[in-house]
């Protein structure tokens, strides 16, 4: 709780959540007054969909920012010694500050898709599962690279490398992951389909997609080739699982290790 607090104050005092948030506001409103001339009945899945591809743009790149800048000010201001000198580790350290930060980011995300949920009964019918399995899709996906950018904060020593090695990662999950399957996939056959399927939802982005869109009865697996089934071996829901074990692990455990060697340095 005290973790929770001492971020909060920070976020209340800085200007970054709130103008992220601000962002994501201004995102789903002009998508909003963009689909007034759709269905009435079908309209919500095509809103839902479009928000999703254009809040995905901004959301890991902000989350990104914020997990990192907010480990770099811990130590910037000497207050990341202090801890660890007197009470914690910094596996604990690390641990707490990463459960503030998913707090105090995703507390207010909700807290504005519930008024958007507001927004939307006057223009569609709103079906509460395929909107649920949205805020869900949005809320784990900032989840991943909060914890992504608090492994960012904890082993850059500049404002200027965290820019670098956030704006890097971003670009890597957008472009470069695809760009690498792409170039390897006219060598994917039956034999080798399942570590192409585990390459490919490696990419919390494309995990994230595709849980939301089988999530909400937009894509169907139905009449698939028997290459597209080996590829599909398991539900969506299991490869996002998979997947956010996966990124929290590895981002956790680079903080640590990083963090280590350079107090050994």
């Amino acid at each position: 709780m005290h973790y929770i607090w001492k971020e909060w104050k920070e976020n209340l005092r800085g200007k970054g959540l709130w103008l992220s948030l601000s962002i994501i506001a201004l995102i789903s409103v002009s998508i909003l007054f963009r689909s007034t001339a759709l269905s009435f009945d079908k309209g919500f899945y095509v809103l839902l969909i479009n928000l999703f591809d254009s809040l995905i743009y901004f959301i890991p790149i902000l989350c990104l920012f914020i997990g990192a800048f907010s480990i770099f000010q811990e130590k910037e201001q000497k207050t990341l010694i202090m801890l660890l000198t007197k009470k914690d580790n910094y596996q604990s350290f690390l641990w707490k500050k990463s459960l503030a930060l998913y707090t105090i980011v995703l507390a207010p995300l909700l807290a504005w898709f519930f008024v958007y949920l507001a927004f939307l009964k006057f223009n569609f019918v709103i079906d509460g599962k395929g909107y649920l399995v949205f805020v869900l899709s949005i809320a784990l996906l900032a989840i991943v690279f909060l914890q992504m950018g608090a492994c960012i904060g904890s082993f850059c020593r500049s404002r200027m490398q965290i820019v670098g090695a956030a704006v890097f990662v971003w670009f890597y999950f957008f472009f470069m992951h695809d760009f690498i399957l792409l170039s390897v996939l006219p060598n994917v056959t039956a034999d080798n389909v399942i570590w192409f399927s585990l390459a490919y939802f490696l990419n919390p982005l494309e995990a994230v997609r595709m849980f939301l869109e089988t999530g909400m009865g937009v894509y169907s697996f139905g009449h698939m080739s028997r290459l597209l089934q080996a590829f599909m071996w398991t539900k969506p829901a299991y490869f996002l699982i998979g997947n956010l074990a996966f990124w929290l692990i590895v981002s956790y455990l680079t903080a640590i290790f990083f963090h280590r060697k350079e107090g050994n340095e």
